[in-house]
């Protein structure tokens, strides 16, 4: 008896230990789940991760508080998601680049996303579109690149970020036509499309949501759409393709997605994966998102960890023809 106790008691300690995880799991949502988005307010990440956040807290019963935390290429904010307990109450919602983009770009990242994440699923997708300002003489691809070469080495352009598929796209438009000019980055799509409506920075490519308010004003224009059809918003907006550009480079898809810290219980990832697709896939939000140009993803999972591998080999060519990488 007295060698089979400390046994028990050690084996009892074991089973206590091994529960916990799962007492937790059924305990969530315990207190106000934080979503962490890694952008300023305004752009695309931050209208599509308020408007999930709302509806997460439906969904779930519990306050779902937004923490806007942009800064260098989104890294700093995703990268605190990462570092983050992973109990279920600290999630992130994220555009491509801290997620698809930076390990490609940058020798030191600060997480990796394989490793330190668990992926719930994307939530949305858009197209890209190449933007101009007003005070642009150009209405078409083959007006701005008259006007591009006419001023080539004088022009800036604008991005979301570096790194940001946006920054990625100019850039190979720039060296593949040689045209000279330089990038201005913006740590998110709200100060670049207001910078871009002021005519600070002549143009850029970014997402259509956040340009929609400066289109209606005539502030900006859109020259065409990056991608593989028109957009539903912009049936008078040619691809590139159409508009005399069909290197498969401009076709490309600008992801949101949902992602939580690594370790966290999988009855919570999950019910989160449940729950955003229901969300994802409803009839009122699917409207939603087409108002800002977006489109649901059906996503899950394991569709998300098949299209970040796919999409590696193309993201890190891309890459190297724009000669965006930064070390």
């Amino acid at each position: 008896m007295t060698i089979r106790t400390p046994r028990r008691v050690f084996s009892l300690g074991l089973a206590a230990l091994a529960a916990a995880p799962a007492a937790r799991a059924q305990e969530w949502p315990s207190r106000p789940i934080t979503v962490v988005i890694p952008a300023a307010p305004g752009g695309a990440t931050d209208i599509v991760g308020r408007v999930m956040a709302e509806e997460l807290a439906k969904k779930l019963g519990q306050s779902v508080v937004v923490d806007n935390r942009g800064g260098a290429s989104g890294m700093l904010g995703t990268q605190a998601v990462a570092r983050a307990a992973p109990d279920g109450h600290t999630l992130l919602i994220a555009y491509s680049t801290p997620i698809f983009y930076v390990q490609h770009m940058f020798s030191k990242v600060g997480y990796d996303v394989r490793k330190d994440f668990e992926m719930i699923t994307q939530v949305a997708a858009t197209s890209l579109v190449l933007t101009v300002n007003e005070r642009v003489p150009a209405k078409n691809m083959k007006e701005f690149m008259a006007w591009a070469q006419a001023n080539k080495g004088k022009l800036n352009y604008g991005s979301y970020g570096t790194g940001s598929a946006g920054h990625l796209m100019s850039a190979y438009l720039n060296q593949s036509r040689d045209l000279g000019m330089t990038h201005v980055p913006y740590k998110s799509e709200g100060p670049y499309i207001q910078d871009l409506a002021a005519g600070t920075v002549p143009w850029g490519m970014g997402t259509l949501g956040p340009a929609l308010p400066y289109l209606k004003t005539g502030k900006v224009r859109i020259i065409a759409v990056l991608g593989a059809k028109r957009l539903p918003e912009l049936p008078d907006g040619p691809t590139m393709a159409e508009a005399g550009f069909p290197d498969p480079e401009f076709v490309t898809v600008a992801w949101f997605t949902l992602l939580a810290p690594a370790g966290t219980p999988q009855t919570i990832v999950r019910r989160l994966e449940k729950e955003a697709m229901a969300i994802i896939q409803s009839t009122p939000m699917k409207a939603r998102f087409q108002v800002f140009g977006l489109e649901a993803v059906k996503g899950g999972a394991e569709q998300f960890k098949r299209d970040f591998e796919a999409s590696s080999p193309i993201i890190e060519k891309l890459v190297r023809i724009s000669g965006a990488k930064m070390d």
